[in-house]
């Protein structure tokens, strides 16, 4: 990846943990690097019965040439997260708790435009059944 494209992702991936503490997660790892893969923000949640803890996945464009952010999410993607989101359970078992994997799409097509964030959550849940 290009050093530009590596501006763009930290820049994406900061307006979404930015984005997360304004909604009161706790953001616990930033980049968190596997064999299998990398997680770009692994989040706490407190939803007063209980805590989850949020994978999230990062997209971030700053041109429609390449479709919508969100849609940059395969299924061999999913697969390398999934085996990323093992190794962390792995070596931090104080996390006790169900998880799920949200994505955050960051979307400007213009430096005089303000980025676009949208939170896809639940894309995959700890007792989704096919997983």
């Amino acid at each position: 990846m290009g050093n530009r494209q590596q501006e763009i992702g930290r820049w994406g991936e900061n307006l979404a943990a930015d984005f997360l503490e304004k909604r009161r997660y706790s953001i616990l790892e930033r980049n968190y690097r596997t064999l299998a893969g990398e997680i770009d923000l692994v989040a706490l949640q407190d939803l007063g019965k209980e805590m989850v803890l949020v994978f999230v996945e990062v997209k971030t464009r700053t041109s429609g040439r390449f479709g919508y952010p969100e849609q940059a999410i395969t299924r061999k993607k999913l697969d390398h997260l999934l085996r990323a989101i093992n190794d962390f359970q792995d070596n931090h078992p104080q996390y006790e708790y169900g998880w799920r994997i949200d994505v955050i799409a960051v979307q400007q097509l213009s430096v005089n435009q303000s980025p676009n964030i949208l939170h896809f959550e639940s894309v995959i849940f700890s007792n989704d059944p096919e997983y």
